[in-house]
């Protein structure tokens, strides 16, 4: 899966995207962890941040009606990419939710590692907008996060193009 951003309304200062390597996560993170997480599977649920779109403004649809075409699915934590054969961390902080099989406490400590571990800078890059600006990302195998240093209207348009199950 991917996805295309094209830039429509920037603000004058701030609003850049910070792009993360998945696989650089996964990388760099030491061989008895990723053995603990192979094989492990996360449910990712899109109900909290479409609840925080529609309190912002940000989305049209119902909750019922996002959560109808969108149920919760359940994905490994440690995928491989299809096309590159390359493992990657899969887990997002705004729609995993919990580690199947886990108890909630081990559950939580192993994601709340993982969120922090992404947000390694030697992960990162940092994309300033212009309104002639377009990025391209594969889904699958990096995370994108709007750094919240503006205070005037950003408006992004986007494009996802369907994926395949990942393995």
């Amino acid at each position: 899966m991917g996805s295309i951003l094209r830039a429509v309304k920037v603000p004058r200062y701030g609003g850049d995207t910070m792009f993360a390597s998945m696989y650089a996560a996964y990388d760099a993170l030491s061989v008895p962890m990723k053995k603990l997480l192979d094989g492990l599977k996360a449910v990712h649920d899109i109900t909290l941040s479409a609840t925080r779109g529609i309190r912002a403004g940000h989305v049209a649809q119902s909750l019922g009606e996002i959560q109808k075409r969108l149920p919760p699915v359940v994905h490994p934590i440690i995928r491989t990419h299809p096309i590159t054969k390359k493992k990657l961390v899969f887990v997002n902080s705004n729609s995993t939710t919990h580690i199947v099989g886990l108890p909630d406490a081990e559950s939580e400590a192993i994601l709340r590692f993982l969120y922090e571990h992404v947000k390694t800078p030697e992960f990162q890059v940092r994309f300033a907008w212009d309104e002639r600006s377009l990025a391209f990302l594969d889904n699958r195998c990096a995370q994108h996060y709007a750094v919240p240093d503006y205070d005037e209207r950003r408006i992004l348009h986007r494009v996802t193009i369907a994926g395949d199950e990942p393995f």
